[in-house]
């Protein structure tokens, strides 16, 4: 049991300290993620001092760390194409695209639950 129970805290620390070295590789390569980084901030210091409900605000720092994880995918996405082969290619095109439009459907999503926390 014990034996379980420390290769577990080992993958959790594993696990852990890749993620962290993701996010600084795509901090110090991708500016976009350093902008969305910097509106996330703002947005969660708004909802923090704004007169919201706990829902309200889980929801609005929620739809602002998915933003981040989707600008993550899409940076992995682009890594990943262009590892494989830097020729123009009208599917690498649409690769990259369609990563740029799951950032952008998380943004309009965090912009939504704003318009609609703002309104109601």
């Amino acid at each position: 049991m014990l034996t379980a129970i420390r290769a577990e805290l080992l993958r959790w620390r594993n696990t852990a300290r890749w993620s962290w070295q993701g996010w600084r590789a795509a901090w110090r390569s991708e500016k976009s993620l350093r902008q969305w980084t910097l509106a996330n901030a703002g947005s969660a210091l708004l909802a923090l001092s704004l007169d919201l409900t706990a829902g309200e605000r889980a929801l609005i720092l929620a739809l602002g760390l998915l933003v981040l994880a989707a600008e993550l995918a899409n940076t992995a996405l682009e890594e990943v194409v262009d590892y494989i082969s830097t020729a123009q290619d009208p599917r690498a095109g649409k690769i990259k695209d369609c990563g740029s439009a799951v950032v952008g459907m998380t943004a309009l999503a965090a912009g939504v639950a704003w318009v609609v926390v703002l309104i109601g």
